[in-house]
This record gives C-alpha cells, sequence and structure tokens, in this order.
C-alpha cells in the first residue's frame, strides 16, 4: 500500500458551533481538542484537533485537511494537483498555526470545499481518553474517520480525487432509490482504510455538501452505546444499525442538529496490496440500516 496521506482534520462552519457539542461529546465520545482562536475543536484521538467548528454562515463543511506523511509526500500531492491545472496556494504562518500543522498548501476542490494538504499535524498535550468510548476510536496510520460529500460537480470531484490527490478507487455503489431517481457513489482509500473520501453524485444543487462523517470505534460494543446514547438524546436516526455491503462496516446514522450526519461505527474490510474488489455493489446494505426517527 502507497500509504501518501491520510484524512487529517474536518473543518465545519456552523452560525451556532456550540449546538454540536452535546453530539460531539456526550454522543459520539469526542473531546475537547486544543483550542486556538475562537473555533471549537474536538478529537478522537491523541492529535491536538481533528475536528474544527468555526463560526460563520456555511452551515456545512468549509475545509477538509490530508496530512502527508512526511515532506516527499507533501510535495508530491502538492506537485500532482498542480500537474492537473489545480491552483495550489501555500498556506500563511496563521494558517499552520490555526491548524496546528507544519506546512500548509490549499486547494479548492470541485465539490465547493477547500482541500488542505499539511504535514506535522501536531499531538495533544494529553493522552487520548474517552469516558464514553472506552476502547478508543481507530486512527493509527488511517486518519481519522471518512468524510462523503455529494456534488453535482461529480466526474471533476473524482479525477481531483485520483490525479490530484492520488487516492485510488476502492469499489462503487450505483442503484435506484424510486423510480427515474439513481444512486451513484465511488469510494476512494489513500491507506488502509476502505474509503477516506466518497463522492455521491447529487441530481440537483442540495443544501449541504456535506452528507456524513464517520469514527470508526475500536469495539463493537462502543457502536451500540453510542446507538443507545443517541436512542435516549432523542436525535434523528436516518439509518439504524445494519452492515454495509461492500466494506463490512456495522454501523448506524445519527442526524445532527446542523444537518449532516455522523456514522458510527466499528469493523470495516481492510484495503491492501492485493486489493481486487473495484466492482459495482447494488445495495446500500448487507442487512439493517432502516431509518428509525427522521426529523
Amino acid at each position: 500500500m502507497d500509504h501518501q496521506i491520510e484524512l487529517g482534520y474536518l473543518v465545519l462552519e456552523l452560525p451556532e458551533p456550540e449546538l454540536l457539542t452535546p453530539v460531539l461529546a456526550d454522543v459520539v465520545g469526542l473531546v475537547p481538542g486544543e483550542q486556538v482562536g475562537a473555533a471549537l475543536t474536538w478529537r478522537d484521538d491523541a492529535r491536538a484537533q481533528r475536528v474544527v467548528v468555526e463560526a460563520g454562515a456555511a452551515n456545512d463543511a468549509v475545509a477538509v485537511g490530508f496530512e502527508a506523511v512526511d515532506s516527499t509526500a507533501f510535495d508530491a500531492t502538492v506537485d500532482r494537483l498542480r500537474s492537473i491545472g489545480v491552483d495550489v496556494t501555500e498556506g500563511t504562518d496563521d494558517d499552520t498555526r490555526q491548524r496546528r500543522v507544519e506546512r500548509l498548501a490549499r486547494a479548492t476542490a470541485p465539490w465547493g470545499v477547500d482541500v488542505e494538504v499539511v504535514l506535522g499535524l501536531a499531538e495533544a498535550s494529553s493522552p487520548f481518553s474517552s469516558p464514553l468510548v472506552a476502547d478508543g476510536f481507530l486512527t493509527e496510520d488511517v486518519g481519522f474517520g471518512h468524510v462523503v460529500f455529494a456534488t453535482m460537480a461529480f466526474d471533476e470531484s473524482v479525477r481531483f480525487i485520483t490525479d490530484g490527490l492520488g487516492l485510488a478507487q476502492s469499489d462503487w455503489l450505483v442503484m435506484e432509490l424510486a423510480p427515474g431517481i439513481e444512486l451513484e457513489v465511488r469510494f476512494f482509500h489513500c491507506n488502509g482504510r476502505h474509503h477516506s473520501v466518497a463522492l455521491a453524485r447529487a441530481p440537483f444543487e442540495l443544501p449541504q455538501c456535506l452528507h456524513h462523517v464517520m469514527f470508526e470505534a475500536n469495539s463493537r460494543d462502543d457502536v451500540g452505546a453510542a446507538f443507545d446514547r443517541a436512542w435516549e438524546a432523542g436525535l434523528p436516526i436516518p439509518n439504524g444499525l445494519g452492515r454495509h455491503d461492500n466494506d463490512g462496516m456495522f454501523s448506524f446514522y445519527l442526524q445532527t442538529p446542523a444537518g449532516f450526519q455522523i456514522e458510527f461505527g466499528h469493523g470495516a474490510r481492510v484495503v491492501d496490496d492485493d486489493w481486487d474488489d473495484n466492482r459495482q455493489y447494488d445495495r446500500i446494505s448487507a442487512w439493517g440500516h432502516q431509518a428509525l426517527r427522521l426529523p
């Protein structure tokens, strides 16, 4: 596996950033990150910040960071983006301070979110320990989780991810949601995680490009406990417990007050050098994932 980059962090911009706090802290089990400036930050491992929640009108993801494994990988990723005509700018000292990184280069992806290639994401000053997720989250060498975006600029976005960032396709999904309405999703990996990014082809402009962000627990029991917390909190649960067909993830989805969803899962398949399952799937789940409580 040519592991060059991994998913480093997600930046959200919300009119009321504190609305996410009960969900991230009391349901998902993240812990506060090391704050720089006014943004609220969250951790699911030993890094200083993995989710950054800024105040603003977007009510959506505004940036996603990919951490290079070393300076050679950083330069190669930036050069690859430029080679396909992407405008890449160097981050300022303030940018690197805010993101807690040593180097940063920024480009705008076709789906409308800034992509930040970074080097040296800082470690937190204290070990990670969640009072709710006893066995912690799976992040080592695979990044903090995965993100899924919906976009009308689908083909351009696929090229940005593959030819620009250098990710490879794991597999894809095409299925009919309703008569005349087709869902197409493509899944991309940059290390052993089945997908760090997935793209859904949007039939029309949606109010948010971020569909969901996923956190993978190290224990199946922690998924069940998180489901119980989400249920007790009265949160919408668009998809109850189930197992995905392609990546094998056992998970459920809750909907946040901001509108996007969070997937909490365990046990996804691992992509290795012998991966030969880049094929089409025609269903989202092998079982489960039924809508239980909608907004």
